[in-house]
């Protein structure tokens, strides 16, 4: 995770961005120029209300995508993506925000969200340019090392992207970022324990190449 350092995690004004790595091929960005922004928001909120039925069958809240918090923005130059939504669950009037950043791979696409109350979505948005500044992808793993024919591509562009991040992040972020905000103290101290015991473990094997980094 990325911690902001101006805020303790501990406090209410505290958030994180949750990083992960997806290796399911190169995604061609050639539909970034010509994807219909309000359109793909009015399918992904059709879509969302469509499961809600199933979400209650299994004990969870509906959800409700409420609008963009942030638009879609593409950088093509740098193969980077980011767009925020306003989600809202169950009858809470307190909307929370779901916060997206990709960066593009040769082999997969490097995965940042932040989840947070909207309330702190200028201090999101705020750090947006220098988490986008210093996420890259390691020489030889890059967008632009892409092999056609030879590596492994994608079965979605950039609207895949955006529209599979609803579907499949929401309700886990949800119960994650609810499981911080209430039990923040003890998860720090089970998070400190659990990186013991996995240092422990895996103190005498070799790191394995990392394809991504954060730049100092």
């Amino acid at each position: 995770m990325l911690i902001p350092t101006e805020a303790s995690p501990l406090s209410s004004e505290g958030w994180g961005i949750v990083i992960e790595y997806e290796e399911e091929g190169f995604v061609n960005d050639q539909d970034a120029a010509s994807i219909d922004y309000a359109k793909l928001l009015k399918q992904m909120q059709d879509s969302t209300v469509a499961a809600n039925e199933e979400r209650r069958k299994q004990g969870f809240e509906p959800v409700t995508v409420v609008n963009w918090a942030e638009p879609p923005f593409y950088d093509s130059a740098a193969h980077k993506l980011y767009w925020a939504k306003e989600l809202a669950f169950g009858s809470n009037s307190d909307h929370t925000l779901n916060y997206s950043i990709r960066v593009l791979g040769r082999r997969g696409v490097l995965v940042l969200n932040a989840v947070a109350d909207m309330s702190q979505l200028p201090a999101i948005r705020n750090q947006t340019k220098a988490v986008l500044a210093a996420v890259e992808f390691n020489e030889g793993h890059r967008y632009t090392d892409y092999l056609p024919g030879s590596d492994k591509a994608a079965a979605y562009g950039i609207t895949g992207l955006i529209v599979g991040a609803t579907a499949a992040k929401a309700g886990f972020f949800k119960l994650l970022i609810a499981g911080i905000l209430a039990f923040k103290k003890a998860l720090l101290v089970g998070l400190m324990a659990l990186a013991g015991a996995i240092k422990r473990f895996f103190g005498g094997t070799k790191e394995a190449e990392p394809v991504g980094e954060m730049k100092p």
